[in-house]
């Protein structure tokens, strides 16, 4: 185990090459730094640092600057999330109240999520898996063709074409609707399946194949994988840390533009708390030279998806981690209200 200063010494090397893309040598630390030890006190710390993996000298005669290994130790021990100011929870708010409907809601907070960390913002869609039904709408636009608008919790919206076995009415079509939404309104997506199994059999003879061709597509929706999307932004951000990726931005721009990829770096939704994800640790290779900090939201306790971002492992951990766990924060809000 690292010394109380040894860990000091970490963090300040930590702060100072986050803040000045500088190597940091001993003498700098002890002018900017409160350690109260000598210089050379200090130089044998940082020796010590790195024999033990967690700082590097990029070049001979050059200071240190934090590996994987130190940025690791400082995010887990050394590093308080950082709270937003006043000025930028009225601006989180502010931003994302204006919000029209769950589109705007995951595109103004992939704006803001960028904005506010100068990163790659990564925002999942909420999982239908993990939804409940609100509302079941059903509207006839012709004889024997109606539409079925399926309204979850979180405030996603799906609408389906259903083409009836024959002419339904509007008498017979408000029966269904207020059948249907008794058994599944409040209920999760998983559960529907069940719920509705019976429910032909209790409608006249002649409404069986129509009641039947409206669950039949009201079940395809809930299974269908459209529910994994995702919406990114910032990208150019990572043009500004140019020389944080060791040979080219390339494999990072890549890597972020296959979506399997950025699903696992968001990890499991049901995860909701904070993760942060340091350069080896992210298992595709074009993303080694970056750290992934991601967090669930949702309208209740359960998370429903994650949001992050994805930027050089050179990052400012506890004001990023700040930023993304107040967005989560106000998103879930505002999934809850809506």
């Amino acid at each position: 185990m690292l010394s109380e200063r040894r860990l000091e010494v970490l963090r300040a090397i930590v702060q100072d090459y986050v803040g000045t893309e500088e190597p940091v040598g001993s003498k700098a630390l002890t002018e900017r730094h409160q350690l109260g030890v000598s210089p050379a006190t200090v130089r044998n710390d940082m020796a010590a640092l790195e024999d033990e993996g967690f700082i590097a000298q990029p070049h001979t005669s050059a200071g240190r600057i934090p590996t994987d290994k130190g940025y690791r130790l400082f995010v887990d021990k050394l590093a308080g999330v950082k709270p937003l100011s006043p000025a930028e929870r009225r601006a989180i708010q502010n931003f994302l109240d204006g919000a029209v409907d769950l589109d705007d809601v995951v595109g103004r907070t992939v704006r803001l999520l960028a904005q506010l960390t100068r990163q790659v913002a990564v925002v999942q869609y909420p999982s239908l898996t993990r939804s409940t039904v609100r509302h079941v709408e059903l509207l006839a636009l012709a004889p024997a063709r109606v539409m079925l608008v399926l309204i979850t919790d979180t405030g996603r919206v799906e609408q389906r074409m259903v083409d009836c076995p024959a002419p339904v009415g509007e008498t017979a079509l408000a029966d269904l609707r207020a059948r249907l939404n008794s058994r599944v309104v409040g209920r999760r997506f998983a559960d529907v399946p069940q719920l509705v199994q019976d429910l032909p059999e209790s409608f006249e003879l002649e409404d069986r194949g129509t009641v039947s061709t409206v669950l039949a597509t009201l079940l395809e929706t809930l299974v269908e994988e459209t529910e994994e999307r995702l919406m990114i932004g910032g990208t150019a951000n990572l043009t500004r840390f140019g020389h944080d990726f060791p040979l080219t931005i390339r494999p990072v721009l890549e890597a972020l533009e296959e979506q399997v990829v950025l699903l696992k770096l968001l990890g499991e939704a049901k995860d909701s708390g904070m993760t942060v994800r340091i350069g080896h640790e992210n298992a595709h290779e074009g993303l080694n030279s970056t750290s992934v900090v991601a967090v669930g939201y949702g309208s209740g306790d359960e998370a429903v998806a994650k949001l992050g971002v994805v930027g050089p492992t050179r990052m400012d951990y506890p004001g990023t981690m700040g930023a993304v766990r107040a967005v989560a924060r106000y998103v879930g809000q505002i999934l809850a209200e809506s």
